[in-house]
């Protein structure tokens, strides 16, 4: 069935990389979307741009504003080492659309009004009133996606985004934790602003929406980090944006013929900084996944497997990064924001302490040639997945000879220096002696 209509519902980074890929196997893929409602900025690593160029989405990394500086304010200490790259999102968003046309996918600019979906495909109803039809569906619409049964949900979060203009200038950006919450901020070259504080809904004790502009104003006339960065417009209302930011995990991320990714599969808490390149790790495997699904449906179970387990462990990974910056900040631990946020979702640590005796070899699926497959991986406490190689080499049968008895010498026997090397150090990361 490789000549399958893909419809892919969603032009963000996660959209973009899954049609990339998928008309890269040669699949006729159609993606769909409205323009984001709302301007805004957000600042990302160095990892997210190598996911960017990874994808293939290099228009969009080329958006990407050089390295600036970033004030952190946490638990009453301050740091300005640290550096981000600023992304305007509606740049950003105009440059993935570029990508996707460069790339030949089909780009319609249109609001999708419902789907009505069955084993034979799917029924697309667009506003103004144009149909399509498609036989496998991409969710990749971000938080703005339909809510499904059967997921996880960390504490209540809303986010207040203000923006507002003042005279260029260098940029920056800011974060910094309040009694109730936290605040980042940035301001880009041309002038614009933004700043967004972070709340607990059941907490928050808001004022009424049109009050809203007002109140944001009074907090950061609160704040120094505020007066450093901005100019007084900072301190008169702004336009107002109000979203969800709650941690969300969609515990069946796909079906026989549909998939979620990006933030429509998990959309993780924004104090990650880790949203887009969350957004992307999930992307980049969904074509191998949709591959298999379409040409091998006897591996369908292993192919949904894969893509599930790998969307949860991610999903896992930044939830429990979040707590533990939540815990750095002490000195309103017992304040219901920072309380609820210290201890979820769980207790278990960041990353387990190695320990070679409990590495074990597993058959597990992975990404095979564009296809979900199956192949004996290495799992351990920090690694549940399993991996499967390094640079080309398979680690399975270097852990069954060492764990059965062949010295360290002589199984790396034979290789190369450099893998020599390398494979020293991955070994002594998992613990051996």
């Amino acid at each position: 069935m490789a000549d399958a209509r893909i419809a892919v519902l969603g032009a963000g980074p996660a959209g973009a990389a899954v049609a990339i890929g998928l008309a890269r196997l040669g699949y006729e893929v159609c993606v769909i979307s409205e323009w984001r409602r709302f301007a805004a900025v957000e600042g990302v690593s160095q990892r997210v741009l190598e996911g960017l160029r990874h994808a293939g989405l290099t228009r969009a990394l080329a958006s990407a504003a050089p390295p600036s500086p970033r004030r952190v304010q946490w638990n009453g200490d301050g740091q300005s080492a640290n550096q981000e790259c600023l992304l305007d999102r509606p740049s950003f968003d105009a440059a993935l659309r570029e990508d996707l046309r460069a790339a030949g996918v089909e780009l319609v600019e249109a609001r999708v009004r419902s789907v009505g979906s069955d084993a034979a495909g799917h029924l697309l109803h667009l506003d103004p009133g144009e149909t399509r039809r498609a036989d496998f569906l991409v969710e990749a619409r971000g938080r703005q996606a339909p809510l499904a049964a059967g997921r996880l949900r960390g504490p209540e979060t809303l986010s207040l985004l203000n923006q507002w203009r003042e005279a260029p200038g260098a940029p920056a950006s800011a974060v910094q934790s309040l009694p109730d919450g936290w605040a980042w901020m940035a301001r880009l070259a041309d002038g614009r602003c933004y700043w967004q504080i972070t709340l607990d809904v059941a907490s928050a004790g808001l004022p009424a929406k049109e009050r809203l502009p007002a109140w944001c104003a009074e907090r950061r006339r609160q704040s120094a980090l505020v007066s450093e960065l901005f100019g007084a417009t900072a301190l008169q209302p702004a336009e107002l944006h109000a979203r969800s930011s709650t941690a969300i995990l969609f515990q069946e991320a796909s079906g026989a013929n549909w998939l979620r990714v990006g933030d429509a599969a998990m959309a993780v808490d924004p104090l990650s900084g880790n949203g887009i390149f969350q957004s992307l790790s999930s992307a980049l495997q969904a074509p191998a996944v949709i591959n298999t699904l379409l040409r091998h449906p006897e591996r369908a179970q292993l192919a949904r497997r894969f893509h599930q387990s790998r969307v949860e462990q991610l999903f896992l990974r930044f939830a429990r990064t979040g707590r533990d910056f939540y815990a750095l900040e002490q000195r309103w631990a017992d304040q219901p924001f920072w309380r609820k946020r210290s201890a979820w979702p769980d207790a278990e640590p960041l990353h387990a302490a190695a320990d070679f005796g409990q590495v074990r070899v597993e058959r597990l699926p992975v990404i095979r040639d564009g296809l979900i497959d199956e192949a004996d991986v290495v799992v351990s406490a920090d690694q549940p997945l399993g991996i499967w190689h390094l640079q080309g080499i398979e680690l399975a049968p270097l852990v069954r000879a060492l764990q059965g008895g062949a010295g360290l010498e002589e199984v790396l026997r034979g290789m190369a220096p450099e893998h020599r090397r390398m494979l020293r150090g991955w070994l002594a990361a998992q613990g051996y002696p």
